[in-house]
Parts: C-alpha cells; structure tokens; sequence
C-alpha cells in the first residue's frame, strides 16, 4: 500500500491549531464539580464558575458557569499561531462573521459565529493539541511467577492527561465541515455521509480534534479525555460507577480514530469519554479521508450502542 503523502503546503495554510477551551452552562456547578472530580479532573472553582484542568497541566481545558434549566454549549475557543493572525481575520471579515464578544469572555481575539449560530473565540495562544502521538504510560515489566493485576483496593485514581477532542451536534455536517475547512482550516479526516464527520488540524492533532454528528439542533455531544493505557479506560469506567455515575457506553474500540472508549453520561445527558491510543495526524501529512457505511463508522467491538447515546438532550426534540 502506498505511504501517504506528505504535503508541505498544508503547513503554511492559517488555520487554527488546538480546542483552546470549550466553555458551557450548567443548572447546578456543585453536581458539575463532583462529577469531575469523580471523573479524575482538576477541578478549581471560581467566581461564579469552575475550570477544568488535568492535573499536571496548567491549562484550563474547559469552564462552566451555573445558568439556566439545562446544559447550554456557550462558546469554544481555538488557539492559532500569530503568523495566521491576519489570514484568518480577513477570511472572517470576506465571509461577514464578526460578532461581539461573548458576555463570560475576556473579550480577547477574534469572535465570529459558526453556521450553527455558535460564538467562536480565536486567539493567539500556545499549541495544546498534542505534538506527537500520546505515549502509553510506561509500566516495568512483571517478570514470570508474580501476578501483574493490583489489588483492588490498591489501584490509583484514573486522571486524565489532555483534551483529546470534542464532539458537536449539529443539524448539517456538510455545512459545518465546509464552514471548518474554509474558515478554520481544519481538515476532514473521515467521515459517514452526511451522519458524521471528524477533522483534525493541519499543525499536527490526533485523528479529530472536532468531529460533528447529525441532530435536529445545536449542541455538545461529548469531551474525550485522553489516557495511557486500555487498563486505564476499563479502571476509568469503574472508577466512575462507583461513584454512582453507572450509564455508560464501553469498554470498546472505534473504527475511526482506533482509540479505545469508555464514555460515561454525565448529569445532564451528554457523554465524558476516556480514550486511550487514538491514531495521530502529524503535520503535513495528507492523510487518507474516505466515506465510511455507518456500520463501518463507529466501533469495532464493544457493547450494544445505549438507546440515547445520539440523543440531543441539550436541545430535546
């Protein structure tokens, strides 16, 4: 099979490199706290909201702010590099997205909605979306004659490393991928009709770094967290069921992508996922999109899919 190819023209396209930060509104920030911290996060509170960060890491991944009857998506920002700047704000300028700053913003970068009507924030900001494949965590080898599994009462806590990647809901996938394509710069890396899309950056990301899944409505299906190991994503699942979060989807491993999966629905209907060994795009490289049948799209093995998996709770039908 021929290698793909490397195209250096990818690399000097503006386009956003990294999910900087998704931000979101929930009715109770004290139930979104336990559920993180359940969940392995380094959760901070603030004034009137929370920031999400993996511990080790000083970056804030995400922040929720209390509002509202439900789960609202507010805004997402993305990272790009300086030398882009200008590129990207004379695309948003020629297609006639500015908009205001959101109101739970620092104001800061370039706002423009998408075609879905969600507020978008690009600044210039330090490359968090990963380098390099994420490395398994490194564990010394058991020689013969001793067990390798601990005892239950001695295993750690699962943490997360980094944002891997979020999923949006959407009521057209091909709008949103041209949308990403000509005014982000991101591009597809596979996809399943008009059902669902993934995209990774061209700077180097895992295998999507934003992926978009049909609905009648707007809306944040999952965040994916990344970890260093398949037993790490099994201890993740039970880590989380006992702490009383038992709907889930998993222990499995996707078609697109390749990563093992454990999602756990979080209190207000959408998905966490723990997601080990995802494939990587580095970059420059061209790599090999292809139209997907749906059951070819979503997992090679693993339980039965959950009835209300694709369900958009943010926005019911």
């Amino acid at each position: 099979m021929r290698a793909p190819a490397l195209t250096t023209h990818l690399e000097r396209r503006a386009a956003v490199h990294s999910v900087d930060c998704f931000v979101y509104s929930v009715p109770d920030l004290a139930e979104a706290e336990r559920f993180y911290l359940a969940f392995g996060l380094d959760v901070r509170r603030r004034a009137g909201h929370l920031e999400l960060r993996t511990h080790g890491h000083p970056h804030v991944w995400s922040r929720i702010h209390e509002g509202g009857m439900t789960k609202r998506l507010q805004y997402v920002r993305y990272g790009i590099h300086a030398r882009d700047l200008d590129e990207i704000r004379s695309r948003i300028e020629d297609a006639g997205l500015r908009t205001d700053p959101h109101d739970w913003s620092d104001g800061q970068g370039l706002w423009l909605r998408d075609p879905d009507g969600t507020p978008l924030q690009l600044v210039v900001a330090d490359k968090v979306s990963p380098a390099a494949k994420s490395p398994p965590t490194a564990v010394a080898p058991v020689p013969p004659g001793q067990g390798a599994a601990p005892a239950r009462s001695r295993v750690q806590p699962v943490r997360p490393r980094h944002l891997s990647h979020i999923l949006f809901f959407t009521p057209d996938v091909p709008r949103m991928v041209d949308f990403c394509r000509t005014i982000l710069g991101l591009r597809v890396s596979d996809h399943s009709g008009d059902l669902i899309a993934f995209m990774h950056g061209i700077h180097g990301s895992d295998h999507h770094l934003v992926a978009f899944a049909k609905s009648h409505a707007r809306g944040l299906h999952h965040s994916s967290w990344d970890v260093g190991s398949l037993d790490e994503v099994g201890r993740g699942s039970e880590q989380m069921r006992i702490a009383g979060h038992a709907q889930g989807w998993g222990v499995g491993r996707h078609v697109l992508g390749s990563n093992y999966f454990y999602y756990v629905r979080d209190p207000w209907g959408s998905w966490a996922e723990y997601s080990y060994d995802i494939d990587y795009v580095p970059a420059g490289l061209d790599w090999p999109a292809a139209d997907h049948p749906p059951e070819d799209s979503l997992y090679v093995w693993g339980p039965p899919l959950p009835a209300d998996f694709i369900t958009n709770q943010e926005y019911p039908g």
